[in-house]
């Protein structure tokens, strides 16, 4: 089965020899990536105008069902994918060198993962549709938005640890939207708590881990993908800010508390 895996996620020829190459690969260009931004980030605030009803839930429910399925098992795909191919990596994933070049499996799941935050931004159509716009916060479009950019920074930069946060993002986000498919069909899992915490968790994860890519980088010949890394850093900070924030609000109430 391992050596299956291997081939299927690792060594298949689209994968071992994929290359991004900006104005080439599909979606690569700048102007995709701000038309997409602008797209959502209007979009949402258009039909969050408007006097729209609530789809019904029996025709709503099955297809945000499905929606979390696919990214659920998307999620595990690239965990487990891009956990096998730094395994097959001959160089150091925590620091490229500054003469990488974005080819093969770990960029290719890069890239896979940069088009699965597309796919993600449909979270936000369901739940306009579903007349929940309680849920609709600023954490939860400006995660949506900001992290497509990281993403593609990823890839545009070479960015150097990005193998590491892909694997523990998407391992997070298969807990995430096993907790949304439940709830789709109508079973509402005792575990909300648990996926916050897990996010935050791989918050802080990530700053520990980048600590080890700062002292290569300073150490060194110098890490790809340096200015990405930035942005990648303001981001995540911005993010444990806010998921802590929404942690206190959301569990430390006295009911909370007895559980």
């Amino acid at each position: 089965m391992k050596s299956n895996l291997q081939y299927w996620l690792v060594e298949h020829p689209s994968i071992l020899h994929f290359s991004w190459t900006e104005g080439q690969t599909p979606a690569s260009t700048p102007l995709f990536l701000i038309l997409a931004l602008l797209s959502y980030l209007s979009l949402t605030l258009l039909l969050t105008r408007l006097p729209l009803s609530p789809l019904n839930p029996a025709l709503l429910k099955p297809i945000s069902a499905l929606h979390n399925l696919t990214l659920l098992l998307l999620s595990l795909i690239m965990a487990v994918a891009c956990t096998l191919s730094i395994l097959s990596s001959p160089s150091s994933t925590l620091c490229f060198s500054p003469h990488t070049n974005p080819t093969g499996p770990l960029f290719f799941w890069a890239y896979v993962f940069y088009l699965s935050k597309i796919l993600e931004l449909l979270d936000t159509l369901f739940i306009i549709l579903s007349g929940s716009l309680r849920r609709l916060s600023f954490l939860h479009v400006y995660h949506h938005a900001t992290v497509l950019v990281m993403c593609y920074l990823w890839l545009h930069t070479r960015q150097s640890l990005f193998p590491v946060a892909l694997v523990t993002n998407a391992s997070v986000h298969v807990l995430m939207y096993a907790y949304y498919m439940l709830c789709a069909v109508g079973i509402r899992p005792r575990w909300k708590r648990a996926v916050t915490d897990c996010q935050i968790v791989q918050f802080v994860f990530s700053f520990a881990v980048s600590g080890r890519m700062l002292y290569l980088h300073f150490s060194g010949s110098g890490c790809s993908g340096i200015w990405g890394w930035c942005f990648n850093a303001v981001f995540n900070a911005s993010l444990l800010a806010l998921f802590l924030d929404f942690h206190g609000k959301s569990y430390a109430g006295p009911k909370d508390k007895r559980s």
